[in-house]
């Protein structure tokens, strides 16, 4: 066995990515799915149906020069590993891994979407040692959907154990970040231009936030932005105060399970980790952290290949 494809449909791409374990070689092809002007995120029917349209097109391109025959698949089948993490775009994914491993006699290995984003944070972030020694760490999962802080561990069989630590009780940080863009006439997803308006701006603002148990509320920042542009403040001191509110709800939160298990490495993945001024701002501020190149932190099957590569072996 040598050569793994991976598959992640998620709620904002349709991705694949294949792993050598002999050359030790990842790469990857993904889309995007389309979202309609003015729109603030995409149903789970439509979703569905890009998928179904797109993941063609992407398996296509992946392997197009590609002469080794795949000796395993596998594919992200929910968000998260907690009970009752359920999305139908997932499906898309699962259900083509399934027939492929079916029709080519080859292993089908089933994992999250987080537990994607954590190994490919981990690789990127050259801290892939953490996981072949089976070392402790958290990690923060930021997008779109989760605002969480997870503990990653392992049981005795090597297995991944991810455990919540703590959480946005409402708002997600990516969903701030978009509602906020398309507020402002951004194309969603948002996160790139925004970034680019909260660079112009000059104001510093000091975020007044407290966390309950180590959870964050974020559904504060949405207001306060409505309302700074309610009241004819520039697009980019808005867009400047909304990552500056998650990167103090970041903060906080890392703060709070450093208290809990000790200093042990963080690492930072989700589509947010990709805006520069979050992440750069948490690298002063953590000497033990650690972050994804912006590829490997959006949404991409990377960390699903080696997650199936972790579990045969192979890396």
């Amino acid at each position: 066995m040598s050569l793994i494809l991976g598959i992640d449909t998620s709620n904002y791409t349709t991705s694949a990515a294949l792993y050598d374990s002999c050359k030790n070689k990842l790469y990857g092809e993904k889309m995007l799915l389309p979202v309609k002007s003015g729109e603030r995120g995409i149903r789970q029917s439509d979703a569905v149906f890009h998928h179904t349209r797109q993941l063609p097109i992407v398996l296509e391109k992946l392997m197009q020069n590609e002469t080794e025959p795949v000796s395993a698949v596998c594919a992200s089948v929910s968000p998260t590993s907690q009970s009752g993490s359920y999305m139908p775009c997932f499906l898309v994914g699962s259900g083509t891994a399934q027939s492929l491993s079916y029709i080519s006699k080859i292993k089908y290995i089933r994992t999250t979407h987080q537990t994607g984003h954590i190994l490919a944070a981990a690789y990127s972030a050259k801290r892939f040692d953490l996981v072949l020694n089976r070392q402790p760490f958290l990690a923060f999962h930021i997008s779109g959907g989760t605002t969480d802080c997870l503990h990653v561990s392992f049981d005795e069989n090597g297995e991944i154990i991810v455990s919540l630590a703590s959480k946005s009780r409402d708002l997600k940080a990516g969903q701030a970040i978009d509602r906020t863009g398309v507020m402002l006439g951004l194309k969603f997803p948002c996160g790139k231009e925004l970034e680019k308006l909260a660079q112009n701006s000059t104001r510093q603002f000091k975020i007044n936030l407290r966390l309950i148990d180590g959870d964050c509320s974020l559904s504060g920042v949405e207001n306060k932005c409505r309302q700074m542009y309610e009241n004819g403040e520039s697009r980019e001191d808005i867009s400047a105060f909304c990552l500056e509110y998650i990167y103090t709800a970041l903060r906080l939160m890392t703060n709070y399970q450093i208290e809990r298990f000790g200093d042990i490495p963080i690492i930072f993945a989700g589509g947010v980790m990709s805006d520069k001024i979050i992440a750069d701002k948490l690298k002063r501020e953590f000497s033990n952290s650690y972050f994804a190149e912006a590829d490997f932190s959006c949404d991409n099957a990377y960390g699903i290949c080696l997650y199936a590569a972790y579990k045969e072996g192979l890396i």
